[in-house]
């Protein structure tokens, strides 16, 4: 997937791009998707994964099935 990394609503205090895209990569990563409907509309997910770096990232992210767009990552 492609990643939408135009006007970040967050600071990135010392990530990358980079390392946020590596954390999704991480096969042992846990990614937590919504299970109700009614939330489906606006739908936030999790990744917690880690980057080849080491820095464990957590993500929340909105997703189209083709573009990830990362809302918040730490």
């Amino acid at each position: 997937m492609e990643f939408d990394w135009v006007n970040m609503p967050f600071e990135w205090e010392g990530l990358v791009p980079k390392d946020v895209e590596e954390s999704f990569e991480d096969p042992f990563s846990c990614k937590l998707l919504p299970d109700s409907p009614r939330y489906a509309a606006e739908s936030r997910y999790f990744n917690l994964g880690m980057a080849a770096s080491g820095y464990g990232i957590f993500s929340v992210y909105r997703t189209n099935g083709k573009q990830i767009r990362v809302v918040m990552a730490r």
